[in-house]
Formats: structure tokens, sequence, C-alpha cells
């Protein structure tokens, strides 16, 4: 078996090691909730079959944390079935943590266990929070875990010390620090919940730093430095300096699609909230696919336009179906709206032969395609596998070219349930700072089900069509992507970030968000 430090809360501080043998494991033995969520982002569905068993090994059937000796009952119980059992350790499972206790245990019951070190909270927070725990000028520092006693006399000449479990203490610790002989106006930093797109710091002094944490309401889990070392943090700055850093992003789309626009959003240090606003279904009648695969293994089509990555989805799920594979699009041309629909294409191992080098649309297709040539195409006919809405223009504009069509209903696109009460009221009263649409659907949708977008509310919008749907319900688009693409989508909003930030410190005012103001009557049109 294995105990695997999980890091301090960024999912991306995983060692490779660590990846590893939570993809591998059989049962995973869990620490804290949050553990879920990681092992689910790495695993997928933990219900699905193949999923590996998760058990709790940080809280009984009560809810009520376990003991260190109870802890390491579960954990040999575990590793004595013989499986690959994994324990999951918050931190490093070494370092202010149960494992060296466990890793005993099971050392007693003669079973076999590897140790893999992780990211520590105590070194990596404060790096997150742009604090450097040692330099050429201080190569001294303290760890203390202050939920005991202290002498902090041992720590009086000790240049930076770092305290973890100090949140509700900070107070009665500082008056003792400055009874050592520390300065008053020694710096001092807390950081809650670090290296995540929520964390917090707050840079204070020893007299007053019981009086700002309470007024930020500084709350566990938390790491304090203190010394003059926490003066850098003015200059290393760079996390919570992010252009969106704590942004609440609300991501309208359908699940399958949301991965790596959330991604890009927390590389930015903003946090995304995804609402389904659309559920991808089989068309009501599969005859008509059926026919149409058939016919292109026959031969019928000459070329084969996908206008989404969803309609790439539907016809390989249709190819896996009938047992057929890549090898039945030989000799047929292939057309992508864009460069995702490419991707998921050469992701099946073909290779796009048209996609638009201007405008990723159907009227860039359209732009770009042939003329149907009888001395040089021996087939005429077009194969379009599309979604159930509309796409009367794309057809209209092969024909004019020459071809037939045969336009066939690959996938439904159908409006999602309406998200949870506080969910719609986050949307209509402004807690959001930024919603990204990524189609006109996702528009129309989000308001049907939701309602309007407050006015504070930063609107990005993927493209003109996007844009024009957004401004015909009565919203003004701050960002527009330079080409229809989520990544660069993101990019627009995080450089429309950077600006505002960089306006506000011009302007020598507080950096805030965009739901911390709420104008009255900004943006939103005359209805």
């Amino acid at each position: 078996m294995a105990f695997v430090g999980t890091g301090p809360g960024d999912p991306d501080l995983l060692t490779v090691r660590a990846l590893r043998l939570i993809e591998d494991a059989e049962v995973l033995v869990t620490e804290a909730p949050e553990h879920l969520t990681l092992v689910a982002a790495l695993r997928g569905d933990l219900e699905a079959d193949g999923a590996p068993e998760v058990v709790d090994g940080g809280f009984g059937e009560d809810g009520q944390p376990l003991t260190h000796a109870a802890r390491a009952k579960v954990v040999v119980k575990q590793a004595k079935r013989g499986k690959r059992v994994v324990r999951l350790l918050g931190g490093d499972p070494f370092l202010y943590a149960s494992g060296p206790e466990e890793a005993q245990a099971v050392a007693k019951a003669g079973i076999g266990f590897e140790i893999v070190p992780g990211v520590s909270s105590v070194s990596a927070v404060p790096a997150y929070a742009g604090i450097p725990l040692t330099n050429k000028d201080h190569r001294e520092v303290a760890v203390v875990t202050c939920g005991e006693k202290i002498d902090w006399t041992r720590y009086c000449d000790t240049p930076t010390l770092v305290l973890l479990s100090a949140v509700g203490q900070i107070g009665d610790i500082a008056k003792e620090l400055i009874a050592t002989g520390r300065s008053p106006q020694t710096p001092v930093a807390m950081t809650r919940v670090g290296t995540t797109t929520e964390q917090q710091t707050v840079t204070s002094t020893l007299e007053q730093i019981a009086a700002d944490a309470r007024a930020a309401r500084v709350a566990p889990p938390a790491v304090t430095v203190i010394g003059k070392i926490v003066d850098l943090r003015e200059t290393l700055s760079w996390f919570e300096t992010k252009p969106l850093f704590g942004w609440r992003v609300l991501v309208p789309r359908t699940k399958e699609q949301s991965a790596s626009l959330c991604n890009r959003l927390r590389h930015f240090g903003a946090v995304p909230e995804e609402v389904p606003t659309i559920s991808v279904e089989p068309p009501r009648n599969p005859q008509q696919m059926d026919k149409a695969v058939r016919g292109l293994v026959e031969g019928r089509y000459e070329w084969i336009a996908f206008t989404s990555v969803n309609a790439v989805k539907a016809v390989r799920e249709k190819f896996e179906e009938y047992g057929l594979d890549a090898r039945a699009f030989s000799g047929l041309k292939i057309a992508a709206v864009g460069d995702k629909t490419a991707q998921a294409i050469a992701a099946w191992g073909l290779r796009a032969d048209l996609v638009p080098s201007g405008e990723q649309s159907a009227a860039g297709l359209l732009e770009e395609w042939p003329e149907y040539d009888e001395q040089l195409d021996p087939i005429n006919r077009v194969f379009l596998p599309r979604a159930d809405i509309a796409t009367e223009n794309l057809v209209a504009g092969l024909i004019d070219l020459g071809w037939e069509c045969d336009d066939v209903t690959a996938y439904r696109t159908v409006r999602a349930a309406p998200p949870p009460a506080p969910t719609r009221d986050a949307i209509k009263t402004g807690k959001f700072d930024a919603v990204v649409f990524t189609s006109s659907s996702t528009v129309r949708n989000l308001v049907g089900i939701a309602g309007k977008p407050h006015p504070s509310t930063v609107i990005a919008a993927i493209g003109p069509a996007t844009a024009k749907t957004a401004e015909e319900h009565g919203l003004r688009v701050d960002v527009l992507a330079p080409k229809p693409d989520v990544e660069l989508l993101v990019d627009a909003l995080a450089d429309f970030g950077a600006a505002r930030r960089q306006a506000l410190l011009d302007a020598g005012e507080p950096v805030t968000k965009p739901s911390d103001r709420k104008p009255t009557g900004r943006r939103r049109k005359a209805e």
C-alpha cells in the first residue's frame, strides 16, 4: 500500500508518483471531503464501473474526526485485503500529519508500504502568498503548531516564524511575542485556504493582526508568517494579483464542454462555477442517422462536414455501435468548422481536409468550400451531421456551390433544468463577477432558466453572433473574443480584468471585483 501526500489544496501540485498511484488504486482511504473532489477530477465518476472503492479514513460514522489510533485501524484493515490501497493525506504524510502513526501500525501488521511525499502547506501557502521563508539575509525559520501552550521565549530570536492553527489564538500569541521583545511593528501575514482560487491574505503587524484578521473574517485553515521577510510580499505577490483572481465566473455550458474552459479560468485565478444550460441527447428518430452512416460506409458521400465537437462525438458513437472504426472514412473528405472540432477529429485518428483559415463558423466554412466540379468530384453529395437546430444557411450555401446535402440530425440540444435557487439569486443580484457565453443558445437558455445577469456582471461573448444575442436580451457585452475559441475568450476576459485592475491602481483605489460594486443602471439596455 502507499501513503500519498495530496498537497496543500491545489490539485496541480500533486507529484507524478501520487497521480500514478491514485489512477491505479483499487481502494482509496480519504482524509477529508475535498479528497472526493480530487479523486473524481482524476478518475471520473466514482460510481461508474471500474471506479476505486472509497473508504473514509478521517471521520467516523458519527461525523466526528477519528483519533490517530482509530485512523490507523481503518488503514490496517484495508491494507490486509491484499488490494492496491492508497491512503490520501493532506500536505505531506510525514509532516504534521498522522502518517507516521499509521505507517507504524501497517509495519507492525507485517504489510509493506511506501511513502509518497507531498507539497506541504508550511512552504506552499507562503510561496503562493509571495512570501519566501528564507533569503540571503534571513536563514532561520521555525514552524510552530499552536494547539498547546507554547513557550514563546524559545523563538524570540528566530527571524521567521510559521504558525499553524493560530487563527483563534493570534491575539494572545501576538501579545506574548511582543512581551518577549519583538517589535509591535513586526510584519505579519495570515493566509487562508492557500494555493486555491479562494486564497485570502491579510498583512498587518503584531500589534494589529488580531483586529485586522477579525475585520477580514479570516477563518481556518490558515498559515501565519511572522517576520521582516513578510515585506517581500509587496513585490513578490504573484498569485493573488492574477487578472481574474477571486472572480466568481459563471460558465453556462454543457458539462462535457466545460473542462478546458474552467481550467483556463483557474489559470487566471478565477473561481468558475458551472451551470448546465444545455443537455445533449440522441435524436428522437435515429433511423435518419443510421441510414446516413450506412451511406458513408457504402461510399455515398464525397464530403462529411462537422460543425461541432458534439457532431464528431455523435458520429463516433454511432460508429462504435456498428463496430466500425476510422477506416470507414477512407476516400472521404472531411471538413471541420473550427480548430476545436478539428482537434476532436484528430483525436479519432483522422485529419480534417478543410478548416476555415478565417472566421471559424458556417459562413467561414462556406467561404473556403470548393464548388462542385463534375470532372474532379465523382460524387456530389455532402453528409452534414448536426444538432436539431437550424443549419439552413450552410445547406443553402452548399447547394449554391453545386452540392447535394444530406442534412441529418445527429443529436438534440435540450434546455437544462433551472439551477438551484441560490444560484439563480446570485445571477440576478450580481454575486457573479462575470459570465462567459460560448454560443447564442447559452445566452437564450441561461436567461430562460435563471434570468438576466445583474448589470454589474461582466459579459464575455465568444463571437459576434453570440454578442448580438446577448444584446437582444438586454445585456451589454464587455468582452468579445478575437476568434470563436474558448481559450481566446478567457484570455480576452483576463485582459479585461488586468486593464481594470491597473486602472484602479492608477487611480489610487483599492482593487475590487465587479461584484463588489453595483452601479445602478449600468449596461442594461432599454427594454
